[in-house]
């Protein structure tokens, strides 16, 4: 067992003008995560510090926070990565609604606006032929799948945010998560909505304003490689305009 320093930036809205750091002595035992020190603050020292976290597994992504000035998933980060003393702030480009709390709604629009759902120009469920031939499922090769699945692993930690210096500068860009899975579900074969979200694409603050820093896919704990997924998507976007310049629409 070892003694770190941790130091906890703690904000409460009703009470502070601005955020201040606050030092906790822990005792941590060597297989600890970061996330297992914030959480003996919370449960043994301080139980007025503010924190997400759910599966403990880098499953749920909830857990995210700057660790040292990078932004880490925290059940994921060994606690022995650093030295005596590690500093624990809330999640960069997001405002803060407590402590280590950010603000998710703006987020959330941003994944909504690319349409992350299968689209479809008319349900099979419609389509009584075509249900009773398939029982209602839309079929996918393992190579069909496979073409888009890296981008299907995404799991909203929200840390290429943190780490997108576009995001920082720009708040209103869509950001690299919300590209990437709007461009998994171009991807899909199942899919029809592709030109929908290539014109959401071509719009104002969308993927021609990624400066391909690469600082997203660096930050991943998932290997999505959302930098990859913007540029394709920008490649992608300026074909379906190209296309619709010479073929009207539903050409061949």
């Amino acid at each position: 067992m070892a003694e770190k320093t941790i130091v906890i930036t703690r904000f409460d809205p009703d009470k502070d003008q601005a955020p201040r750091k606050q030092e906790y002595k822990v005792p941590c035992e060597p297989d600890w995560k970061v996330l297992d020190a914030v959480n003996f603050i919370k449960d043994e020292l301080d139980g007025s510090v503010s924190h997400r976290w759910s599966c403990r597994m880098a499953v749920c992504g909830s857990c995210g926070m700057m660790v040292n000035g990078q932004p880490k998933l925290t059940c994921k980060t060994s606690i022995n990565d650093y030295g005596d003393r590690i500093d624990i702030e809330p999640l960069a480009n997001f405002p803060v609604v407590r402590d280590l709390v950010v603000e998710l709604d703006g987020f959330m629009h941003k994944f909504e606006s690319v349409k992350p759902w299968i689209v479809r120009a008319k349900e099979k469920a419609a389509d009584k032929a075509a249900l009773h031939a398939t029982k209602g499922t839309y079929t996918q090769s393992a190579e069909q799948l496979a073409t888009f699945k890296q981008f299907s692993m995404c799991i909203n930690c929200m840390l290429c945010y943190s780490a997108c210096p576009v995001v920082a500068n720009e708040p209103e860009f869509l950001g690299p998560a919300a590209i990437a899975l709007g461009h998994r579900y171009n991807m899909d074969s199942r899919d029809e909505g592709k030109a929908e979200r290539n014109a959401i694409f071509r719009g104002e603050g969308t993927v021609f304003s990624c400066s391909y820093a690469n600082e997203c896919s660096e930050v991943c704990p998932k290997n999505v490689d959302p930098a990859a997924a913007v540029n394709q998507a920008k490649f992608e976007a300026v074909i379906d305009w190209a296309k619709n310049l010479v073929l009207p629409r539903g050409g061949a």
